[in-house]
């Protein structure tokens, strides 16, 4: 009688989770399941990709064995292939190497004797199809890059040492484990930050609400989104009851009364200045101190309406220049324009042929250019302007452009008003902080209002510093940066507000200012 000894081979759990054991050169991935107690005959062994020389870059065990076991028997594959045969599979004493070549690589499959050896080469194919999904070239490197999504691909194509039955689309849908409980949650939680915005939205507008009634009874506005707080200067009660008027342009929700037949007078411009007007009257009869209502135009109409009278005689002669710049970001002057002129004005014939002597110390390089009516070798000679034919006369009570210059550069050391804007991202929106510097010492600028662009539908800024006063406006979505005189002893200021969005939100910033010195020196 033959003696045999039966060696029980232990099975592994799939349900366990998989060892990552790397070498301490990095380049070889074995991994192995914890086993059960039970016995069962066992047909695949392990899964692997080595090189020619038989050196493992990751491999796969589906029983109980070894690191130096597992590093054995893929050494000692390349030996066994040298015997001239033409196969795809060779076998020892003990087990059966499937493979197949991958350019400078293999695809191996050790598996017990007495497997079958045609689903064998099936699941060889299915394991060489998978290795491409995972890996953009057949090389060592992209391999071992990619080792441990190798291993779960392999785990779901065996399990306990029998193929899975399983096409390759299948195996990418597991390994990717889309979770429809994970799409639902996040679902709930896009639905919840939108109601959430919703209901900020909604208490902003009870609390706007709720500082406009408490205006318009007289009592202390609360105390949020920078009115009302220390940031803000001894002017703050003056310019909310000017935004409350503003904002008062929003039409009422109220019943409209029966109109006879005919033609609508709709859509009539001027309509809303009217109610203003009477809502002003209210607050002046409740004993209510208002400003001019200008402080809410744009800057062109305020300076109109500000200007104060003129002394006008019969020889009246104004200079008027404007300046137009555009600056980067990060800084440096992309271009800078500047347009002056000398207007004219005879109210009296006896003073009809007039001579004007004009002072020119401008060292900036600006173009002189005069009337085509005055006499320009006169002017270029002696600095006078003057009438080429001496027998007529300056048009009498009307203004007449005598003379006028312009200066185009982008020289930096032009700029009269450096603005230096920093956004930063914080957890909670951003923070920006920005300054202002006069460059030109002899220069007063008055009537300074920077504008900053903000995020819409985010609420209020919330005011950190300031040096002045400020202004926000909810439906143009800008805060207002005013400062009523800036000169050499007021030559720089910040300014420090946080609120929700990205550093792009606050660009571009927008500068404007009316001086009574002139840029150029030409008088």
């Amino acid at each position: 009688m033959t003696e045999c000894n039966l060696v029980p081979i232990l099975i592994s759990s799939i349900d366990n989770p998989v060892d990552k054991n790397l070498d301490n050169g990095g380049n070889s991935c074995l991994s192995f399941k914890p086993l059960n107690s039970f016995s069962q005959p066992q047909v695949l062994l392990a899964a692997a990709v080595c090189t020619k020389a038989g050196k493992a870059i990751v491999s796969r065990q589906f029983v109980e064995m070894t690191r130096t076991r597992i590093e054995g028997l893929l050494a000692a594959f390349p030996k066994l292939m040298n015997t001239g045969k033409q196969h795809t599979f060779v076998e020892t004493e003990s087990v059966r190497y499937v493979y197949q070549p991958m350019e400078k690589l293999y695809m191996v499959l050790i598996t017990t004797k007495n497997s079958n050896i045609l689903e064998d080469l099936e699941t060889l194919r299915l394991f060489s199809r998978v290795i491409p999904e995972y890996c953009r070239a057949l090389e060592e490197n992209e391999i071992s890059e990619h080792c441990f999504d190798l291993i779960f691909a392999f785990d779901e194509i065996v399990a306990l040492g029998y193929r899975e039955n399983v096409n390759l689309a299948q195996i990418r849908t597991f390994t990717e484990m889309d979770s429809h409980e994970e799409k639902v949650f996040r679902a709930v939680r896009e639905t919840q930050e939108r109601e959430a915005k919703a209901e900020m939205r909604r208490k902003a507008k009870e609390l706007q609400q709720a500082r406009r009634d408490a205006e318009r009874q007289g009592k202390k506005a609360p105390g949020f989104g920078g009115f009302g707080s220390s940031a803000v200067s001894g002017g703050s009660t003056a310019a909310m009851i000017t935004e409350t008027i503003i904002e008062s342009d929003k039409p009422k929700v109220a019943p409209a009364p029966a109109r006879p037949s005919g033609p609508s007078k709709a859509l009539k411009l001027g309509a809303k200045g009217k109610e203003v007007d009477n809502f002003v009257d209210k607050l002046k009869s409740e004993g209510e101190t208002i400003m001019s209502s200008s402080m809410g135009k744009r800057t062109s109409e305020a300076t109109k309406v500000h200007a104060p009278p003129i002394n006008m005689e019969s020889v009246h002669m104004k200079i008027e220049e404007k300046i137009t710049l555009t600056c980067g970001r990060d800084g440096g002057l992309q271009n800078m324009e500047l347009h002056g002129m000398i207007m004219l004005r005879i109210s009296d014939d006896k003073y009809g042929r007039i001579r004007l002597h004009v002072e020119n110390e401008d060292k900036k390089g600006v173009q002189l250019q005069t009337h085509p009516n005055v006499d320009k070798k006169l002017f270029t000679a002696e600095s006078l302007i003057g009438l080429k034919n001496p027998e007529k006369s300056f048009p009498v009570n009307s203004d007449v452009g005598v003379l006028k210059w312009r200066l185009q550069t982008t020289e930096e050391s032009f700029i009269p008003l450096t603005i230096n804007c920093w956004p930063s991202e914080s957890g909670n929106g951003c923070d920006v902080n920005i300054e202002y510097e006069l460059q030109e010492d002899n220069l007063e600028l008055n009537d300074v209002i920077i504008t900053i662009p903000l995020p819409s539908g985010v609420g209020a800024p919330v005011i950190g510093e300031i040096d002045g006063e400020y202004r926000h406006d909810s439906r143009r979505n800008t805060l207002e940066w005013c400062l009523p005189v800036i000169d050499a002893k007021n030559k720089s200021g910040s300014l420090e507000f946080s609120i929700a969005g990205q550093p792009n939100d606050f660009f571009p910033v927008q500068v404007s200012f009316v001086s009574k010195k002139n840029y150029c020196n030409i008088q």
